[in-house]
């Protein structure tokens, strides 16, 4: 089963490909995605790769966690599961719902 790996600190230049090709050194990538900011369209400085096996996963923590990548440490670690993101409590309106 594949680990999906968080990739913080990542040089804004960085693209797909090149984080896919970093961590081949550790192992076979499933994917790797840098991931991009919608109104500008240029990196946020993290992603996500997925690796094919936990073995390679650890490996790739081990091995690239804090190496540089175009004058930046990397962050490497596991990927926590998304948060739930519904609706935040207050969200629209005003709460000033009193009804005569």
């Amino acid at each position: 089963m594949a680990t999906k790996l968080f990739v913080g600190s990542l040089p804004y230049k960085t693209n797909d490909d090149e984080l896919a090709q970093l961590f081949a050194e550790a192992g076979t990538v499933s994917s790797a995605k840098v991931i991009i900011d919608r109104e500008t369209n240029r990196s946020k400085g993290f992603g996500f790769v997925e690796m094919s096996t936990e073995e390679e996963a650890q490996a790739a923590i081990k091995n690239l966690n804090g190496r540089e990548l175009d004058g930046r440490a990397i962050i490497v670690n596991e990927a926590r599961p998304q948060e739930n993101r519904g609706p935040r409590p207050g969200g629209f309106g005003g709460g000033n719902d009193r009804r005569y």
